[in-house]
């Protein structure tokens, strides 16, 4: 499968079981997948950036960081495929092409976003690992340097 910049995926369990890590996002359970995620292909390292539904509740933290330092970058709410969502980026994590499942499908054909909003999600993400890999500054739920290695 080649994995690109923009599309979104979905993880299989073995990642979660192998990574145990309880920073991940929980699988959503009842035979469902777990988050979509948004994935970013930098050189030989692929990012994951789950996407959630939960709009009102990431609306309100959005919003008390705003209002505390000006603007917020580590959570975003845009339209995907035509519903609001968030789109995590402190809960991005390194992962390996074999733990995907599969692509997100919509209407029978792999969903990609649209270009303005691949380029402000890889924007965002690129000056928060500058911030953490450059100034030690770490905006990041899960230890990303544990599961790179």
């Amino acid at each position: 499968m080649e994995v690109k910049t923009g599309y979104l995926y979905h993880l299989k369990d073995d990642f979660f079981t192998k990574i145990n890590d309880n920073s991940l996002m929980s699988n959503h359970g009842k035979g469902k997948m777990r988050p979509t995620y948004f994935t970013i292909k930098d050189k030989d390292i692929l990012w994951f950036i789950p996407l959630s539904s939960k709009v009102d509740k990431y609306q309100q933290i959005v919003n008390k960081k705003v209002a505390k330092y000006g603007s917020c970058n580590t959570i975003l709410i845009r339209e995907i495929a035509n519903q609001k969502s968030v789109i995590l980026l402190q809960n991005a994590f390194p992962t390996l092409e074999k733990y995907i499942s599969h692509v997100h499908m919509l209407n029978g054909a792999p969903y990609r976003v649209a270009d303005n909003l691949k380029s402000e999600i890889e924007k965002n993400f690129k000056s928060l690992l500058q911030m953490k890999e450059k100034k030690g500054i770490n905006f990041f739920f899960t230890d990303i340097d544990k599961i790179k290695a």
